[in-house]
């Protein structure tokens, strides 16, 4: 035994070539492991680099004291429509107009920081300014996109129900257009948006599919 551990000491080991040439290569960044910077584009790291700042600097100092509260402060919503992070893949009508992998982005640091921020900008800018912006009319989307991107008004989503969870076929409220308005019939489990959702001061917007 104590031989062939003397052995041992005394053999060197040779890597192959393949794994020399390797030692050459990037270091691992942990960070990072897939590279995905590699992946982007300029302007798409810019993106993720203007919303990272502005999560650190603006929505994690408020985060806990949120949570602690069971508060949430509506004005981050202009904070992040004055940076163009709401409706940032709509062309036109004062949206930001990017690709869909920096929206993805924008939605990952703001998630970095709490989810509950990131349904409050993914609703407002996927499940209330798109559908506005691909089936909307040209009215609609003029009244309507500019100011939801500005963050001057807020929309809300309400789709999960008590009797089927989030299942859109299967939605029991209807909606009955009446003079004046609508007559809403039936019941949410929740709605993301609606305690702070508005139009006008003391008109609540409530957008459900």
């Amino acid at each position: 035994m104590l031989s062939i551990s003397r052995n041992l000491r005394q053999t060197r080991i040779r890597l192959p070539p393949s794994a020399r040439a390797a030692s050459n290569l990037t270091r691992f960044n942990w960070e990072d492991p897939l590279d995905l910077d590699g992946l982007l584009t300029e302007e798409e790291l810019a993106i993720r680099d203007t919303a990272r700042e502005f999560c650190q600097e603006s929505l994690l100092p408020k985060v806990i004291e949120m949570q602690r509260t069971e508060e949430f402060n509506p004005k981050i919503i202009p904070e992040m429509g004055a940076l163009g992070l709401l409706g940032a893949t709509i062309q036109g009508y004062g949206c930001a107009g990017v690709s869909t992998v920096a929206y993805g982005l924008i939605a990952r640091e703001i998630e970095r920081i709490d989810s509950g921020y990131r349904s409050t900008a993914s609703v407002q800018s996927s499940l209330v300014m798109h559908p506005i912006s691909e089936y909307g009319s040209e009215e609609q989307k003029t009244k309507y996109l500019p100011r939801l991107a500005k963050g001057e008004i807020i929309g809300c989503f309400g789709l999960t129900e008590p009797n089927h969870g989030s299942d859109p076929a299967a939605m029991e409220t209807t909606a009955e257009e009446v003079d004046g308005g609508f007559v809403l019939n039936g019941a949410k489990t929740w709605i993301t948006n609606a305690p702070v959702a508005y139009g006008n001061p003391g008109s609540p917007v409530l957008c459900d599919s």
